[in-house]
């Protein structure tokens, strides 16, 4: 099977790599899946938990479900997006190591964006996704 995404960190940009990510993926032809944004909101309708950790397992938890359903693996996520409020190098820290344990090891490109505020007004984060599906 020949490999249908790619990940490049050239010399002359910063090496995400080291930080879990990559700064291109390439994709081959195929199908594609755009997940929307998933939140730490449950299917019980529970409210989302105060800490952004916590947060953050369940945003990585409904992101899993979300592949599931299309059958693909954090392996086959080209692109990553993920929305926090309040973003602080802090912050960061806090979801980041909980999203690179869901990514283990795949390194997709990744952009993290510091918003103001979500969808509910106990929302942290957000992530979306880009995903190549398996043939």
């Amino acid at each position: 099977m020949t490999q249908t995404l790619g990940r490049l960190n050239p010399p002359t940009l910063p090496d995400a790599g080291a930080l879990g990510y990559s700064q291109i993926t390439t994709v081959e032809p195929g199908r594609l899946a755009f997940i929307s944004g998933q939140v730490a909101w449950q299917p019980g309708g529970e409210r989302a938990p105060d800490d952004l950790t916590e947060q953050a397992r369940l945003v990585v938890a409904n992101a899993r479900s979300a592949l599931d359903a299309v059958g693909a693996t954090p392996g086959d996520i080209a692109m990553v997006r993920l929305y926090v409020t309040d973003l602080t190098p802090e912050r960061v820290g806090e979801a980041m190591h909980v999203v690179l344990a869901f990514l283990d090891g795949a390194k997709p490109s990744l952009t993290g964006i510091g918003v103001a505020a979500l969808a509910g007004p106990d929302l942290q984060i957000e992530m979306e996704m880009v995903v190549r599906l398996p043939s």
